[in-house]
């Protein structure tokens, strides 16, 4: 993608710096956001209780001391900033301020920010470095995440977008709702990710699935991002994302289906077609994403533990325009793939972003893995995702057409399909297995099942058989 690297006056977004820093490092400018009056039981008609809410002996002096050490009067400052010329609400959190941790100023400050997000329909942007909920205002301080999920649910139902970067260390409520609530998740190289502090976790328990880097290969986190390419990341997210209109009262104008990239020439047989979308040096999803789109940012796992390498979803440029896309690459689709897809699908239809689907696959995984992750739910919530959009959904079949496995991620009424692909109920090898054929009768099924490109615009299964040459717009 196309990156440009750091303003050179300003510091790099490293896990530790500053609140105050890390805004400067990945803005082009911020003005900090007025703080709102204390909400709750203590406000101007009385003056707040000594050492807070639950009169915890020296919280007031530990206050002090940590707005003598940072400066701030808070664990969190607001701004309205400028990212690569998109405007945006940030948060940035001050980890020397008590761990980060959230009160019920935080809360105060958190709320009036989402809300001055959907008061002006910018995207918020969170930079994140908080050990949890703080301790000496006890469940008033645990209390806030459910006043930072409305917000969320809030910006989400208005279709604003959401873009979380994770600091070190990113842990307990600030990472189940600020955190892992985005819409897409960044992390910091070695950032230390969970919902379980280092001093409250297991002492046997692995460290790598406490860190940015398991976070991401477990899925719940969709890149990890050098803190030198941090600023044109958030740039490019912004830039796709940054202006995305909601909910459609109208829906937008479709994706234009592909091109062909591979031969014009229909196959023979149904036989010949199965070959030639099996064909190794047949153009991929890889090539198709390329010729298609300027450039793009992909988001990575199923938020469920698991990520299909097979599966590449994400947003993309395309004549001055974002398209949403989820693309298989030729293996058998996984679980997570089918999760990741339908989270995208879901995504772009609340941000009111067209989406494109590639299908290539030789259908779902079938393993022994792939049924106890919940193979049949995954497929099952992919088709309810593209059966309840909003936004059109294009669909094009580049390759192989498997079953249920590549139906899933098939658009009704609005599939085309290259010259080198095919789409068949099952693959002709286990069609004659199951009818008891020999294999020197593999063949003669696969006519029978009318699976070439021209058999499936018969059918009116697809809309058109597209060619090398200018996309159908």
């Amino acid at each position: 993608m196309h990156e440009q690297p750091p303003h050179p006056t300003t510091p790099l977004p490293s896990l530790r710096l500053t609140a105050r820093q890390a805004l400067a490092a990945v803005t082009d400018s911020f003005t900090e956001l007025p703080h709102p009056a204390p909400a709750g039981p203590s406000t101007a008609t009385a003056p707040p209780p000594p050492d807070g809410p639950l009169g915890w002996h020296g919280y007031d002096a530990s206050r002090e001391r940590a707005r003598a050490r940072t400066g701030e009067e808070e664990s969190v400052l607001t701004a309205l900033a400028t990212i690569g010329g998109t405007e945006a609400v940030v948060l940035s959190f001050e980890f020397g301020f008590l761990g980060g941790s959230l009160g019920q100023r935080t809360g105060d400050r958190l709320e009036a920010a989402y809300t001055e997000a959907r008061e002006r329909r910018l995207p918020l942007v969170s930079l994140i470095a908080t050990g949890g909920s703080r301790m000496q205002e006890g469940m008033r301080a645990l209390s806030q995440l459910q006043r930072v999920a409305r917000q969320s649910a809030l910006n989400r139902a208005a279709g604003l977008p959401q873009i979380a970067v994770l600091r070190d260390p990113t842990t307990g409520g600030g990472w189940a709702t600020l955190g892992a609530g985005a819409d897409v998740i960044l992390a910091l190289p070695g950032a230390q990710i969970g919902f379980a502090g280092s001093r409250v976790r297991p002492p046997d328990d692995d460290p790598h699935a406490y860190s940015a880097e398991g976070q991401f290969a477990a899925g719940q986190v969709d890149a990890v991002v050098p803190a030198d390419t941090l600023r044109a990341t958030l740039r490019r997210w912004l830039h796709l994302l940054g202006r995305a209109q909601g909910p459609p009262t109208e829906p937008p104008r479709p994706a234009p289906v592909p091109a062909a990239l591979g031969t014009a020439e229909l196959p023979d047989t149904g036989w010949d077609a199965v070959v030639r979308a099996r064909d190794a040096q047949r153009p991929r999803a890889e090539a198709y994403l390329r010729a298609y789109f300027d450039d793009w940012e992909e988001i990575g796992g199923d938020r469920c533990g698991g990520r299909d390498p097979g599966m590449r979803c994400g947003f993309g440029h395309r004549d001055g325009r974002t398209i949403a896309f989820a693309a298989q690459c030729g293996t058998a689709t996984r679980p997570a793939g089918f999760r990741t897809a339908t989270r995208l699908i879901r995504l772009a239809d609340r941000l009111g972003i067209p989406v494109l689907t590639l299908v290539d696959t030789p259908g779902a995984a079938n393993d022994t893995d792939a049924e106890r992750a919940g193979a049949g739910a995954a497929i099952a919530d992919t088709f309810t995702a593209l059966a309840t959009a909003r936004v059109p959904v294009t669909s094009l079949l580049i390759g192989e057409g498997g079953s249920g496995g590549a139906l899933a991620l098939a658009a009704p009424n609005r599939l085309w399909a290259t010259p080198d692909s095919y789409f068949s109920v099952i693959a002709p090898e286990l069609a004659a297995a199951i009818l008891k054929r020999t294999p020197s009768e593999t063949r003669h099924t696969a006519d029978q099942l009318h699976i070439r490109p021209q058999d499936l615009l018969n059918l009116g299964i697809i809309q058109a058989i597209t060619t090398p040459g200018p996309g159908v717009g």
